[in-house]
């Protein structure tokens, strides 16, 4: 095994790589999605530019969790916890290319603001890893409970007779829940209330922009 120490070049080419490769479009899932093999639902259009404006949150809220789980990987201190944040990007990309598949279905496309949500992510990210890996840790808590939630709130809100984004909600909402659990389990800190309300109001200011742009 090369265990050679990566310079600072070496890193930012890395992450700028891998950067480009989650804002691009054609992501390849390693699972099938949920939605294959369900018929396409009869949408009004009304329904139609519903069900995308939320896959299309959807899709910056995956942006998201890769530019954080990037970022925490590259300042992690231990071995295992970046090799975790590395395992839960993986998973993300099934979430990223299903919800890709389901906005060109709907006729739609992902959120032009997704660079600066990507950017914002990858600092947050970066800064948690710096701080502690307890703190990285609870920061994944955190953030996929508030995924989890507004998730429910998207189950809530799509037509009831589209199955397919219905469908692909559900299995997201699934594993976020698990990258929650195995964070607690592996440490993570516990956010206080304060903390917590600011990462509401900042993923509210994320949904309401990338639902119309």
């Amino acid at each position: 095994m090369n265990n050679r120490r990566l310079s600072l070049l070496d890193q930012l080419v890395i992450e700028a790589d891998a950067a480009l490769r989650t804002l691009h479009r054609g992501h390849t899932a390693s699972r099938p999605s949920p939605a294959e093999g369900l018929e396409q639902p009869t949408l009004s259009a009304q329904e139609t530019r519903h069900a995308a404006g939320l896959m299309r949150v959807n899709h910056a809220g995956e942006v998201c969790a890769q530019a954080l789980y990037q970022g925490q990987a590259l300042t992690a201190k231990l071995p295992e916890v970046r090799a975790e944040m590395a395992e839960a990007a993986a998973e993300e990309i099934d979430h990223l290319a299903w919800c890709e598949q389901r906005l060109n279905e709907l006729e739609s496309r992902p959120s032009l603001l997704n660079p600066a949500w990507y950017a914002l992510s990858f600092g947050i990210g970066a800064a948690a890893g710096l701080i502690s890996d307890r703190v990285s840790l609870g920061f994944v808590a955190a953030t996929e409970d508030q995924v989890c939630r507004h998730l429910d709130g998207h189950l809530e809100s799509l037509p009831e007779q589209d199955t397919k984004s219905r469908e692909i909600v559900s299995q997201m909402r699934a594993d976020e829940a698990r990258h929650a659990a195995a964070a607690r389990s592996a440490g993570g800190f516990e956010f206080p209330a304060p903390v917590k309300s600011l990462m509401t109001l900042t993923a509210s200011l994320m949904t309401a922009s990338s639902y119309r742009i």
